[in-house]
């Protein structure tokens, strides 16, 4: 039996062929870490209204109790209520996206943390990231015997030596159901890597979310890629998108991970949805 595309000799994976690589010098990656630096040091303005605050949010989230919805925590974390069931999506909760205090620090606080999210039927991650993939949020997670966690290959165990019972590992195209849930994982344009381990020892993806006639995209982290219009041809069309704009400059090293603005609108237009949401990509 053959071997994917994305499935390496080395047991490493890479993205969808005919998706854009690096080109960058190394002068151009110097420059870009230094501006990142600077930057954790300072601190745009945040206007006062930007977050609910979260007994509103809270509020406004148990009025619609019963209903499918769709609630934006910051980043490219959501809580998504489809088919009965709520999803908790690559959440990011803490003030910084590394390990302990060490990261980038988040400009805003997130829409609802840990104590405030309701029961969580299902965890949904795209890549292992620590702006997707936050220990510190997965800890406090209760009844940790009872959520189903999703991943993509080779990212399970994090889960598990955390406590978690229910722990599937899906590749690109795998699928899986529980009642009138339906998920898919789809192909994004991505790597991973955590700390100083090992890059792309873990697969990054996108995934379909599909209930009871409504179908929601979430694209995880992503740059633009041929791969769009398969997808969008075979899986779509979608009712809403959720497209992740954040980090694309400079393009000579930000290309082949994190789409432009006007790439994550080609994306939803080649996946065919109704409705695109754009998510930011700074904390």
């Amino acid at each position: 039996m053959s071997r994917p595309y994305h499935h390496q000799k080395n047991r490493t994976f890479r993205n969808p062929k005919g998706s854009p690589v690096r080109d960058a010098p190394i002068t151009e990656y110097v420059k870009f870490f230094a501006r990142r630096m600077r930057s954790n040091f300072t601190r745009p303005e945040v206007p006062p209204e930007h977050v609910l605050p979260s007994e509103v949010a809270v509020q406004q989230l148990y009025g619609l109790r019963g209903h499918d919805t769709v609630t934006w925590l910051g980043h490219s974390a959501f809580l998504l209520r489809m088919g009965g069931k709520t999803i908790l999506i690559d959440p990011f909760l803490s003030k910084t996206a590394g390990p302990g205090p060490f990261g980038p620090r988040r400009y805003a606080p997130p829409g609802l943390t840990v104590d405030f999210l309701p029961p969580i039927d299902v965890i949904l991650i795209s890549h292992n990231h620590y702006d997707h993939l936050d220990g510190a949020t997965i800890d406090q997670i209760p009844n940790k015997e009872e959520v189903q966690v999703i991943v993509p290959l080779r990212l399970g165990q994090f889960f598990i030596r955390r406590g978690f019972r229910n722990v599937l590992e899906l590749d690109w195209f795998n699928e899986t159901r529980m009642d009138f849930l339906h998920i898919v994982a789809l192909p994004s344009v991505h790597w991973s890597r955590r700390g100083f381990g090992r890059r792309n020892k873990s697969l990054w993806a996108g995934y379909s979310i599909e209930a009871n006639g409504k179908k929601v995209y979430f694209s995880g982290d992503t740059g633009y890629g041929k791969i769009f219009r398969k997808i969008g041809h075979r899986y779509g069309p979608f009712d809403l998108s959720l497209i992740g704009i954040g980090a694309y400059e400079p393009r000579s090293i930000m290309r082949a991970a994190h789409a432009t603005p006007e790439e994550s609108v080609q994306i939803g237009h080649d996946m065919q949805r109704e409705i695109s949401s754009a998510c930011t990509g700074a904390p």
